[in-house]
């Protein structure tokens, strides 16, 4: 019996051993060397000559916490992801559910489209949306003065910059999630639906109490990818806006690319990478805290 449970445990390790070395290589020992590189001067005198490099020990950490245009960048960065990941996934899901439906026509035509968004690419949508959200020619701006509102700088404006990033990313990016919430809505048996009508539950009710609980795991998973990827904004405000107006939308992803390929200071960059790295491991940490108390995984 011992000898046949060891030969399957040798099995198993050798199935998952392939994805903990890609894990290894291509996670751990990245994350490492960041950490590593965070502890040096590592900067452009250092590429020339790897003599010059000097173990500075955490004087790039000091130096980043006692930056302000490092809490302004976390500021940004926390305020994209405070508003873009529920406003994402109410879009991803409210389109799922919609397409779902069996009374919708054409719906395969309807998930191109929303997909669509996603595979284009990003600096061609980019460029697209800077004229939709053009103060005096956009579309935006004409629907607002249609209505006799004034129009809005929405990329010259600190107030307005973070609003009108986030229609463009949550526009491009709910496509993908749309797609996995519409996989596993079509895994959810009709016979649970069909007992919530015979109890008279009505659509919102379906929702609450047959939907939700059956799409638990995969909305955590939803709301864990989409953290991740609000944290890691880069592209989006460096085409829009290049972290303007007034630092307004400067993330710490562009904060990072800064400081390692325009002031070269590649030590305080991977400090900056490595408490990014920080940050996104304790939110998920927390996620699945919160999502395990609630019962949405066991």
């Amino acid at each position: 019996m011992s000898v046949g449970i060891t030969r399957r445990e040798r099995a198993a390790w050798g199935f998952v051993a392939p994805a903990l070395i890609a894990i290894a290589v291509f996670f751990a020992v990245p994350v490492f060397a960041a950490l590593l590189l965070s502890l040096t001067d590592f900067d452009i005198y250092a590429l020339a000559d790897i003599g010059n490099v000097r173990f500075v020990g955490l004087q790039n950490y000091e130096r980043l916490f006692g930056n302000p245009l490092f809490w302004g960048a976390m500021r940004n960065t926390g305020l994209f992801a405070l508003l873009g990941v529920p406003l994402s996934i109410a879009a991803s899901l409210a389109a799922a559910v919609i397409l779902n439906a069996r009374v919708v026509k054409w719906r395969a035509l309807w998930r191109v489209m929303f997909f669509a968004p996603f595979v284009t690419t990003l600096v061609a949508t980019a460029v697209l949306w800077n004229y939709l959200l053009h103060t005096k020619y956009g579309v935006i701006n004409w629907a607002i003065t249609s209505v006799g509102l004034p129009a809005v700088d929405w990329l010259g404006q600190p107030s307005t910059s973070i609003p009108a990033i986030l229609m463009f990313v949550v526009w491009k990016t709910f496509g993908y999630n749309m797609l996995i919430f519409l996989a596993v809505l079509q895994t959810v048996p009709d016979d649970l639906y069909e007992a919530a009508r015979i109890d008279g539950a009505g659509v919102w009710k379906q929702f609450r109490h047959v939907t939700l609980p059956a799409i638990a795991p995969t909305l955590l998973l939803v709301s864990i990818i989409s953290v991740a990827s609000f944290f890691q904004l880069f592209a989006e405000p460096y085409v829009m806006t290049q972290g303007g107006p007034a630092q307004s939308t400067v993330t710490v992803l562009y904060f990072m690319y800064e400081e390692g390929f325009k002031w070269w200071n590649l030590g305080s960059a991977s400090a900056v990478a490595f408490v990014l790295f920080l940050c996104i491991l304790a939110i998920t940490l927390v996620q699945l805290a919160v999502a395990k108390r609630m019962g949405a995984y066991e």
